[in-house]
């Protein structure tokens, strides 16, 4: 179904917070929060940044995990990004997410069509090296409440699982048929479905998941939550036991972030570390409040308090029982891969920016941090309508109070106001105040009461009016407000909300055309409308 692709300026659309519209300005108060702005001849500094840093160690053990994971029959595409990977001259663009059932959201899909996007671009403009995008799993994630269903169509479908509170990634796919996949309609395509029902756990199924969508583009999907990878968190977790040094540098940089107008995303703790106990749950690392030596973990659903040096041993020989939280994650991806920009929604921008001084703590290179692309789908059908409305594209941003204005005005409408009306009766009501005040100063008050009652009748009267007027174009109100609720579910944009199976299910060529129409650069929302 083909498509047009229009943009229009995000703060245009009043949908996005102060600190992502000035971050895409440039203004100079965020400038120090970021190590470069993510524009495409800034990216040959950032790649000899990392490739300096990023050792064939690294590299090596980064294609071996993604080899494991994968087994032995990738889809070609995946293959080919993996063999690339190996190579010193290949780079990785990276999204991460959680692993929201059947995509959740449809900025999920955004973000990975962002990352390809780039990938495509910055290979044009810089031959000679390779571009691969990655999405990052969350799977050490425990916060299952935030991903366990998702709307559809106006329904919202569910899974109750046992056994949550520790990595969802490693959750086992009990019930989640009979629960929600069976619920769902026929028109549902077949990969949704066997992506999970040939998974043993919720992280294999969201990779078999990103493959069928997005395979074809070669995009490598990893799951961090491996005990080969943590070994490589050693030299982190060591800093982190002994010196606290993530909480200390994001509390400087919240300061910072206040002292120049903008509230800190996310919340530092003393240790940004959780353990993951042998029953698999992921435990929060406590300092001892009374000051003693030691740590508090919950091991085997009990409260202890473990020294320091007992931290430092288990980290050393079992880094895979300890899982970054959302200050050290980002920390622990960059030293994994050779990446050179973060792609997320405007909440992840915030807090990649108080992270900056915690990169410099642990000698990592801070990546590029890139808001995602951004986009409304407008179907042919409300296309139509929007057209019969007499409003193009961008005026749908508008609030429904001033569309109403705006369509009424087109309609005809006449638009109601008593304003002088009512200045010239307190005009009036003040000229027989003053000759009050002159023959009886008591009936001041009086006439003063009859003016308030008088100019209250009035603005019954233009209430009523404009009802009146109103009701003349009823039925186009009620489209309208229709339409908006349709296109801003819940005042909302439509990607924080909406399934990409809504879309997907009438238009299969939805991700090929988001390929086509994403300018990730450019820094503009995108709007889609069936033609």
């Amino acid at each position: 179904m083909p498509t047009r692709c229009t943009t229009l300026p995000y703060a245009e659309t009043g949908a996005f917070s102060g600190l992502l519209t000035d971050y895409i300005a440039q203004n100079p108060a965020l400038a120090p929060f970021y190590n470069r702005f993510p524009a495409l001849e800034n990216f040959a500094a950032q790649i000899e940044e990392k490739q300096a840093a990023y050792s064939p160690e690294a590299r090596q053990l980064l294609v071996t995990t993604l080899r494991e994971q994968y087994g032995s029959n990738p889809v070609p595409a995946i293959e080919a990004n993996i063999q690339l990977i190996a190579q010193k001259t290949t780079f990785t663009v990276t999204t991460g997410h959680q692993l929201n059932l059947l995509t959740g959201p449809l900025y999920f899909i955004y973000k990975i069509v962002s990352a390809i996007k780039l990938s495509r671009e910055l290979k044009a403009k810089y031959p000679q090296y390779d571009f691969v995008p990655v999405y990052w799993m969350a799977t050490e994630d425990h916060d299952f409440a935030e991903i366990n269903h998702f709307s559809l169509f106006g329904k919202t479908y569910a899974w109750d699982a046992a056994g949550t509170g520790g990595p969802v990634g490693r959750l086992p796919l009990d019930g989640l048929s009979e629960q929600l996949l069976s619920q769902l309609p026929p028109e549902v395509p077949t990969a949704f479905h066997e992506a999970y029902s040939t998974s043993k756990n919720l992280a294999e199924a969201t990779r078999k998941l990103a493959d069928s969508l997005f395979g074809e583009y070669g995009l490598v999907t990893l799951d961090a939550d491996r005990p080969a990878l943590k070994q490589a968190l050693v030299p982190l977790l060591t800093k982190e036991i002994e010196a606290q040094v993530s909480n200390a540098a994001v509390q400087a940089t919240n300061e910072r972030l206040i002292a120049a107008g903008y509230k800190p995303q996310v919340y530092s703790r003393p240790i940004n570390l959780f353990f993951i106990t042998d029953e698999g749950k992921r435990e929060r690392l406590e300092p001892d409040a009374s000051g003693a030596d030691c740590v508090e973990v919950t091991i085997r659903n009990t409260a202890k308090c473990h020294s320091q040096a007992e931290l430092l041993v288990l980290a050393q020989a079992h880094p895979e029982q300890f899982s970054p939280n959302v200050v050290l994650r980002p920390v622990y991806q960059e030293i994994l891969m050779p990446n050179l920009v973060y792609i997320g929604g405007g909440a992840e921008v915030a807090y990649w920016f108080q992270l900056k001084d915690v990169f410099a703590a642990f000698g990592v290179p801070f990546p590029m941090v890139l808001p995602r692309n951004s986009a409304e789908y407008i179907s042919r059908a409300n296309a139509g309508k929007l057209k019969k409305l007499g409003l193009t594209t961008p005026e749908i941003f508008r609030s429904l109070p001033d569309l109403k204005k705006q369509v009424g005005a087109a309609l005809g409408q006449e638009e109601i106001s008593l304003k002088e009306q009512q200045q010239a009766l307190a005009a009036a009501f003040q000229q027989v105040q003053d000759v009050a005040q002159r023959l009886d100063p008591t009936l001041v008050k009086t006439v003063a009461a009859e003016a308030q009652k008088a100019a209250a009748s009035l603005a019954g009267l233009e209430k009523r009016l404009s009802k009146a007027a109103e009701t003349k174009n009823e039925t186009a109100y009620t489209q309208l407000a229709a339409l908006k609720e349709k296109l801003f579910p819940g005042g909302g944009l439509q990607e924080r909300s909406e399934n990409v199976l809504s879309i997907l299910i009438n238009n299969p060529s939805f991700i090929e055309q988001l390929v086509e129409s994403f300018e990730p650069l450019a820094l503009e929302f995108t709007v889609l409308e069936e033609e």
